[in-house]
């Protein structure tokens, strides 16, 4: 198959991202926008608000990676686009345009499924995981364990049964009084933290599968913040056994 210049378009969520592949030289450019400072004020993200504002970066981004990358649009072969899971309005944006520039430049466009992005990223890596390997998917609202035989055929050994980690983290941060986003602020807490002064469940330890539960251990950090008033040196405490 000779060279291929693939165009990567994402807008599942929050951030919107553009990419320039070429699949003999490796990636040309990248940008992405993030809506973090858009969505703080709600304390999470506003589906409506992320569509309308992919719809905005996402020309601007094309321009960039391309004048980066010093290409022309027509030296795309192909564009591949985010089709899931994912924000319904969001996916509907980076699919339209996708779907539009493809028609525009006669070439093929290609929907990507989100999670199967995720468990072939690391053959991108200089040092590539050769088939099969185990995959842990910590991608927003999944948390899940999978064989990866070859592209294309994977296994589910486990996931979590209700929260997913992201979110476990995040509602986690509210309970606590972070801001948004609140994964990375918990995180961020828990470095000034001890670990072992509170007491947090381990759930499915001895289960005799591979699947995951963090409803329990989140509701432990609500018990325990109820239970005093607390200082900042408690929530970094607690924050760092919660990690």
């Amino acid at each position: 198959m000779p060279p291929m210049i693939v165009l990567g378009i994402e807008s599942s969520c929050d951030e919107t991202g553009v990419a320039l592949y070429d699949t003999e030289r490796g990636l040309l450019g990248h940008a992405v926008h993030t809506q973090v400072a858009m969505h703080e004020a709600y304390g999470g993200v506003v589906p409506e608000l992320a569509s309308r504002d992919h719809i905005r970066r996402l020309i601007p981004l094309l321009e960039r990676v391309l004048a980066e990358s010093h290409c022309t649009r027509a030296d795309i072969d192909a564009i591949a686009y985010t089709a899931g899971p994912g924000l319904a309005g969001a996916l509907l944006v980076g699919a339209s345009f996708a779907e539009s520039l493809a028609m525009a430049l006669d070439v093929p466009a290609l929907p990507v499924h989100h999670l199967e992005g995720h468990l072939l990223s690391p053959l991108l890596a200089d040092d590539a995981p050769a088939f099969p390997f185990i995959a842990l998917l910590v991608s927003g609202g999944h948390t899940q364990l999978m064989h990866v035989a070859r592209v294309g055929d994977y296994q589910l050994l486990g996931e979590s049964l209700d929260d997913a980690a992201g979110e476990a983290f995040d509602k986690t941060a509210k309970l606590l009084g972070l801001g948004y986003p609140g994964g990375p602020a918990l995180a961020k807490l828990a470095q000034n933290g001890t670990a072992g002064r509170y007491k947090m469940p381990r759930p499915m330890l001895n289960s005799g599968d591979l699947s995951f539960s963090f409803s329990g251990l989140k509701t432990a950090v609500l018990t325990a913040a109820r239970a005093q008033v607390m200082t900042s040196a408690d929530k970094a405490d607690l924050a760092a056994e919660f990690q």
